[in-house]
């Protein structure tokens, strides 16, 4: 029978949408189970067959859970704002929520043309206002929140406010931007302003001068992984290191949380990793060092018992200390270092090892156990971010110090045991003792740590710590699309508006850019200022900072929408709460989340930290958002070449091309003929102007292009449409491919021409079920042979399912089928549960073969196939019977039989009387279900 796969994948395509087959309930009493792929952004150029490959895991998954019982929810929506909607506006003057609309129409179009099985009632879109009501009003929450180390989590500022005015800082410990000291009554003789000032030290969302990535061209702030070798990821436009005053989350505040909780997660270890480097736990000592003009220089150390070794410091370049410790004579110098240092990001500055620079700032410190006078430099390889910006630098026992010395000739100490010439390399180990350490000679690296944070403590120097890399995170971005922050000002202070004006929507502008005076392009709106006597959003121009004040004129980050989304899709439409907490409770943590590795320290972290607060502050229950998570890999492109001949408008073909000197430039995959690697020459000429008139030096008449297997790009010019797959070999024939094509972690090359293999699967499969034209299903009992086939399966499938092996599973449906094919199996009982095993793969063939046998329900939601061991057990073995160890015949003897009955009936058998002769038997060897061996 044909197999039309088109006209069936439309058919049920219209059947889900119509019946509503996935839509998921909050009120049952079945076990839940939450499936989530990563939050996709819809860009301009829609899906390539890449993309899909996270996707059609989790629906497998998500597919078999409800086969299995579960309650499962498995929503879909998009991270719809974004820099590329933006940029496009600004070059168009196209609105960025048109640009966005369209993408989204166009990425759910080709979702539901591949049958994913996602709640398409619960989508959520982060540029709506009224989802992003509730990413303001989680801000607010943040706003109104503050670090409570005692009891270890986030309270409200009511509890700050209330210890300021019983006891003012005393007995407070909290997570702040600078340690304060004020009594409870000179809090209270505070002016209104002076309280908020203050409070804004301690709040978890604050306003302060940050060191950020600025842009320029793009007139916003970018985090470190949006920018790339020095400049925008997005243009490829210099990026430069700017203070500016920003919003920030204290995510710092939660480091500790953070790092024990990777602790209970089923995550890659390479992930867990990445972020426990991110979050850069270590412990040492805080120590200062006086210098000759009263600046005291706070400095963080891992090493304080090589504090003796200490013979310069060095500050990061925008530490505020440089300005009050540079002298007249050396300020030109600091001066042009630190433009260019600016030039350079955090990343560029942490992976730039081997080159070594810096300025003196004309100023000494004092070392406070050797009492030296120590020189203090800048230099880009410390960092504003990591501890206090400055380091005490011991040379023999560091290797950036150490060439820093040697750089600028200054003096290295050994201050540590070894063998090594510390003149000439740095020796860097915690396992010998010190030297030329006055009273911490001799001793090994953890007494005298202790030893020498204990003098320092008893000096008033400083104490032991444990530090944090994680800085707190940037929280604003000049720019337009993004969520406005639900924040005006007062006498220079900020407020949150009241719930009651959320959402606070983006305003028209009519231009996109910043403003000429430089302010975020927020600052073109016409109607964007509080009237706060009104409770209302009233005209710019109204503003007198009496009633009517300005609004914030920054958006937040990409990040924002997408660190909260998994609570929305619970109930995406409920206008009183963000997350009911019931149903929060119910749904509880993801089980599954699949998506890409390059997520570790920016939304994966982000998204943590958001959840652990809203725990703190008692809307949810769970403490992580994520149980499991896959990293899913690339499926690469087979990208094209063609090869022209230097300063000509000539293209010699691949094998001939080494006679020539050439440039490389890649070509449209379409461009090719069938699936060969030979150019369509004048497809190739009608490509692009350019060439138009190209000239070609062929090989046997042909042009064979190079190939090679690269990411899957637009700009590499190798992307493969999945609207092409499935018109030519089905939605099920593009499910089957991409989890055939190797385990789900790993990246794997794309070739179109493999998808026959499936496409023949599919035939075979689908033919089992028709005897010529005519459906032609038996109700007559099945064979134990074809009871075997299926129970093998359904113990291979469950396994690989259970495991995430969807690769194997894809190589066991093609065995059963050609068993059963062989076997010329059409029984109702194997074919009938065969279809729902392969249906969470293959769902659109599964559901019309499912009809065909009588159904009328869809096949989503019948039981998965219960395994029958018995049906695998052997009720006869094929034993292979050796004499002396030499195979000579095979027995087929019942598998219960002891290895007396066995050797009973052997020794009885003719053939083996003949073979032995008139030879003994010494001994008989029988290993049950494998072998048997006579020896004479």
């Amino acid at each position: 029978m044909f197999y039309d796969h088109q006209q069936i994948e439309k058919k049920w395509q219209k059947y889900w949408e119509d019946n509503q087959t996935y839509k998921t309930s909050n009120s049952t009493d079945k076990p839940k189970f939450y499936v989530l792929d990563m939050f996709p952004y819809p860009s301009g150029a829609g899906l390539h067959v890449g993309h899909p490959l996270g996707y059609i895991a989790s629906d497998i998954y998500a597919r078999y859970k409800r086969h299995q019982g579960f309650n499962v929810l498995h929503p879909v929506g998009y991270d719809s704002f974004g820099l590329p909607a933006e940029q496009y506006a600004i070059q168009t003057g196209t609105h960025p929520a048109i640009t966005t609309e369209q993408n989204i129409t166009r990425y759910e179009e080709q979702l539901r043309k591949i049958g994913f099985s996602f709640d398409w009632s619960r989508e959520v879109r982060t540029s709506d206002p009224s989802y992003y009501k509730w990413t303001q009003w989680i801000f607010i929450q943040l706003f109104h929140s503050w670090y409570n180390k005692d009891t270890d989590k986030a309270e409200s500022v009511e509890t700050l406010i209330k210890h300021f005015e019983e006891k003012g800082t005393e007995g407070l410990d909290a997570n702040q931007n600078e340690k304060l000291n004020f009594t409870a009554e000179e809090w209270r003789s505070y002016s209104d302003i002076k309280k908020e000032e203050i409070l804004l030290n301690y709040r978890l969302a604050y306003r302060a001068e940050t060191t950020v990535n600025w842009c320029p061209a793009l007139g916003t702030v970018l985090a470190n992984d949006e920018i790339k070798d020095g400049k925008s990821e997005r243009g490829g436009f210099p990026v430069f290191q700017k203070k500016m005053m920003q919003w920030s989350m204290r995510i710092s505040a939660y480091s500790e949380r953070l790092l024990q909780g990777l602790k209970t997660l089923d995550w890659p270890q390479p992930l867990k990793d990445s972020q426990e480097y991110w979050i850069g736990k270590s412990q040492g000592a805080q120590v200062r060092f006086a210098t000759e003009n009263g600046v005291t220089i706070e400095v963080f150390t891992t090493r304080p018992d090589t504090i003796f070794g200490a013979t310069f410091m060095v500050l990061a370049p925008e530490n505020p200390l440089v300005q009050n410790l540079t002298t007249r004579e050396q300020k030109t110098e600091v001066d042009n270092y630190i433009e260019e240092t600016s030039k350079k990001t955090e990343r560029d500055r942490m992976a730039d090892v081997k080159n070594v620079s810096g300025a003196f700032t004309g100023s000494y410190a004092i070392n406070p156990f050797t009492g030296k006078n120590i020189p203090v430099y800048i230099s880009d390889y410390v960092l504003m971010g990591y501890g206090t910006g400055a380091v005490m630098a011991v040379p023999a026992h560091d290797e950036r110090d150490h060439r820093f010395a040697k750089k600028f000739n200054l003096e290295i100490i050994k201050v540590v045991e070894s063998d090594v010439d510390v003149q000439e390399e740095a020796y860097d180990s915690k396992d010998s003792v010190c030297v030329n350490s006055d009273f911490l000679n001799g001793l090994n690296y953890n007494d005298a740590k202790a030893k020498i944070i204990a003098e320092i403590e008893n000096k008033g120097i400083g104490h032991g710590t444990t530090n944090y890399r994680q800085r707190d995170a940037i929280f604003s971005r000049q720019r337009y699309w993004g969520e406005p922050v639900p924040i005006y000002y007062k006498d220079g202070m900020p407020y949150t508006l009241p719930n009651s004006a959320l959402p606070l929507e983006l305003p028209e502008v009519e231009k996109y850019l910043p403003t000429e005076d430089g302010d975020p392009p927020l600052g073109n709106a016409k109607t964007f200022a509080w009237d706060e006597a009104n409770q209302k959003v009233v005209d710019t121009d109204l503003i007198d900072d009496k009633t009517v004040f300005p609004l914030e004129l920054s958006t937040m980050p990409g990040w924002a929408g997408s660190s909260w989304y998994f609570l929305r899709y619970m109930d995406p439409n409920d206008d009183e709460v963000f997350c009911k907490k019931e149903l929060s409770d119910y749904w509880g943590q993801v089980d599954l989340y699949i998506g890409g590795s390059e997520h570790a320290t920016g939304h994966l972290l982000y998204s943590r930290f958001w959840n652990m607060f809203l725990k703190d502050r008692g809307y949810i229950e769970q403490n992580e958002p994520f149980q499991k998570l896959i990293n899913q890999g690339m499926i690469l492109g087979m990208s094209a070449f063609v090869y022209r001949v230097d300063g000509t408008n000539q293209y010699v073909s691949k094998n001939l091309a080494k006679d020539y000197k050439t440039q490389v430039i890649h070509v449209d995959v379409s461009l090719l003929k069938g699936t060969t690697d030979e150019l369509d020459t004048e497809a190739f000429k009608s490509w692009r102007p350019d060439y138009a008139d190209a000239e070609f030096i062929l090989e046997d008449g042909k042009y064979i292009t190079g190939r090679e297997v690269e990411k899957m790009s637009k700009s590499k010019y190798n992307v493969v449409n999945p609207d092409d797959i499935c018109n030519e070999y089905g939605a099920d024939g593009l499910r089957l491919y991409e989890m055939f094509l190797g385990p789900l972690e790993q990246s794997k090359p794309w070739n179109t021409q493999g998808l026959s293999g499936v496409y023949g699967f599919l035939k075979k499969f689908w033919n089992l079920y028709f005897d010529g034209d005519q459906f032609s299903v038996s109700d007559e009992e099945p064979t134990k042979e074809e009871y075997k086939v299926l129970h093998t399966l359904i113990k291979k499938v469950v396994y690989d399912i259970e495991n995430f092996s969807f690769n194997t599973s894809v190589s066991s449906f093609m065995i059963a089928v050609n068993e059963l094919q062989k076997l010329k199996c059409n029984k109702r009982n194997i074919l009938q549960p065969l279809a729902v095993i392969i249906s969470p793969y293959a769902p659109h063939i599964c559901e019309e073969v499912w009809q065909l046998l009588g159904n009328n329900a869809s096949i989503e939601f019948e039981q998965f196939p219960k395994l029958e061991e018995s049906y695998l057990v052997e009720d006869e073995i094929d034993y292979p019977v050796s004499f002396n160890g030499k195979m000579k015949l095979k027995l087929k003897l019942a598998a219960h039989l002891t290895k007396d009955d066995v050797q009973t009936i052997v020794m009885q058998n003719e053939d083996v009387k003949r073979i032995l002769g008139e030879n003994p038997v010494k001994n008989f060897i029988f290993v049950p279900k494998k072998i048997i061996n006579i020896v004479s």
